[in-house]
């Protein structure tokens, strides 16, 4: 993207834009998405611009107007990581005067939320308790997301300690970058790292007051939604004169502070932040992005409040049904490259390997299907696709095995015409002619499946032919005519066996295939069912990590109360963990649901 593109507009009401939708959809790569939120005229935009690696791109702007409406996009190939996409996201300011809607401000914030991995909080001067106040939107986001749909929220996800331990499985790490930052980083006259700057000034007070209360919240929020916190300040990179024109400005006309700060921000950025994720750890792509984008700018725009599971429901569904379609794409682009007519070892070898490749395909695109819905539509699409395959192999087998026996016994139809089997003798010297088309039809390679079929037909229909030409024969006596119809009906029953056996051999490997094809099915559904049960135990055993640290850091500062509260949300997510731990629901469910569902079909193929 050479550019940034609007992503979400707002005009009164908040719209994805479809060009910008449509790009995401075609990022097929993880994606690490950045976001960039603070009060308007705060430079925001310039520190986005510095993680594109390009001096221009977001608006700056020069004046005390905000420039930047709605949220804007911005993705590149990120710097370090190979096969992943850098999305940056570029907020209008908070609170700007000429806009007056706080309401609009919150959905900004909560849209930034919900949809980044790392958050960058932007303001000026210091980290005081008005900078801290300026961020109220984050006491307002229980109200503006939900992490579960009201159908699937617990009673122990209710309470603020239980919706926190959610929030902190889905919420992206948070960076306060203070701008222009001019104070000495001491507190108490002593030295502080900007982290310890920024824990500082999170610190709680004790008290049960209304002020003390109020003063409190914001801080709780801060602390309990976003654990993985760093901090980054910026002195002034220029005098108050040049900083209207700090988009054109060379980098050596820069402090050297401030230059140092920024890419300290940036190697940080690059390094550290992490892919986007949805519920169970999944890793989003930009296509999936675009899904999450859209559900909750429809959600807002609708008067409703944002849910991550409803949204990530609607983006699995949405995502398997295009997996599904997909996977049989795939199947039936590489078949369709098949030379009709085939053997039946060729046809079973291309579809197995075909097959393979569309389950593949398939789960490298499909998440969250859960109980396998998605994946036995795939295997009933290919069976049916397969099925499809056979009648036209076998069609264009028995068109071509018919053409090769009718111009084969063209020179015999001809001496019949002429009478030349007409005599004494004749019937042997049909009999070596036959024999002759006999040899060079079984000679013919690649004749398919229907070879054997075909011929038995073939050799019933000229019975009658052979019969006739064997009765004109007066040279053959009453005994020897006999003998030559016996052998004649043992020959035709001898080809009927054939063709029984051919017909007896496709049916097993037709069985064959569909059972390798269930094996490959188990498998691959076992292997993705691992992976998502795996991320889905890292992702709680993180959050457990982060809620015994805050327990901790509660009471070694004296809030024992506050600690005893989280008491219940972490006993919550230790059984969790545990459960997952003790339980085997992949076989469980392999064994209850997918297997007798295949099973139970048995061969549906055309074999005959």
């Amino acid at each position: 993207m050479e550019s940034p593109i609007c992503l979400i507009e707002n005009n009164g009401t908040l719209r994805v834009v479809p060009e910008a939708l449509s790009y995401l959809m075609g990022v097929r790569q993880p994606v690490v998405v950045v976001a960039i939120v603070g009060l308007y005229r705060t430079g925001k935009s310039y520190l986005m611009n510095k993680l594109a690696g390009k001096q221009k791109g977001f608006s700056l702007g020069a004046t005390i107007q905000s420039h930047t409406k709605g949220i804007w996009m911005w993705c590149v190939p990120h710097p370090l990581r190979k096969d992943h996409t850098l999305v940056l996201l570029d907020t209008e300011g908070l609170g700007d005067v000429e806009k007056g809607d706080q309401e609009n401000d919150t959905w900004i914030f909560a849209l930034a939320i919900l949809l980044s991995s790392t958050l960058v909080y932007n303001s000026k001067g210091a980290i005081d308790n008005q900078a801290v106040e300026n961020l109220q939107y984050v006491t307002e986001l229980t109200e503006r997301i939900k992490v579960k749909s009201p159908a699937n929220a617990s009673s122990a996800e209710d309470g603020d300690d239980g919706a926190d331990a959610q929030f902190v499985q889905f919420f992206p790490s948070f960076v306060w970058a203070v701008r222009d930052f001019t104070l000495l980083l001491e507190i108490n006259g002593k030295k502080v790292t900007e982290e310890q700057y920024l824990e500082h000034a999170l610190t709680l007070k004790k008290g049960n007051d209304k002020k003390t209360v109020a003063y409190n919240l914001p801080r709780e929020c801060i602390r309990n939604y976003f654990p993985e916190r760093r901090c980054f300040a910026f002195e002034t990179p220029a005098a108050p004169e040049k900083m209207a024109h700090l988009e054109s400005m060379d980098e050596n006309q820069l402090s050297s502070s401030f230059k140092a700060v920024t890419l300290k921000f940036c190697n940080y950025i690059y390094n550290e932040s992490s892919v986007k994720k949805v519920k169970g750890g999944l890793p989003v792509t930009g296509r999936m992005l675009g899904h999450l984008a859209k559900t909750y700018v429809e959600t807002i725009a609708s008067g409703g409040v944002p849910c991550l599971e409803n949204a990530v429901v609607a983006m699995a569904q949405i995502e398997n049904q295009a997996a599904v379609q997909e996977g049989l794409q795939v199947y039936k682009k590489g078949m369709q490259e098949i030379t009709f007519p085939v053997g039946m070892e060729e046809m079973s070898r291309k579809h197995g390997h075909w097959d393979s490749q569309a389950i593949e395909a398939f789960t490298n695109r499909s998440f969250k299907d859960e109980n396998g819905e998605y994946m036995k539509t795939l295997m009933e699409a290919i069976k049916e696709a397969y099925a499809a395959f056979l009648a036209e192999n076998e069609k264009s087998s028995e068109g071509l095995c018919r053409q090769l026996l009718s111009q084969l016994s063209e020179p015999i139809g001809k001496k019949l015409e002429n009478g030349f089997y007409a005599k004494p003798g004749g019937y042997d010297l049909y009999c070596v002619a036959h024999q002759d088309l006999l040899d060079e039809y079984n000679r013919a390679p690649n004749k398919g499946v229907k070879a054997e079929e075909v011929l038995g037909i073939f050799l019933k229909e000229k019975s009658v032919e052979s019969a006739a030409v064997m009765q004109a024969d007066k040279q053959l006596t009453e005994k020897e005519k006999k003998i030559h119809e016996e052998r004649e009906k043992a020959a035709l029953l001898a080809q009927q066996k054939k063709a029984e056996e051919e017909k007896r051999l496709q049916i097993e490997k037709t069985l064959k295939d569909e059972r390798e094809s269930h094996e490959k099915v188990v498998q691959g559904l076992r292997k993705k069912m691992e992976a998502e049960m795996a991320l889905q135990k890292k992702e709680l055993e993180m959050t457990l990590e982060c809620k015994l640290r805050k327990q901790r850091d509660l009471m070694q500062q004296g809030f024992k109360a506050k600690s005893d509260e989280m008491t219940q949300a972490i006993n919550s997510l230790r059984a969790e963990v545990s459960q997952i731990q003790s339980s085997n629901p992949i076989e469980s469910f392999l064994a209850a649901v997918l297997l007798p569902s295949l099973l139970s079909k048995g061969c549906s193929f055309r074999c005959c």
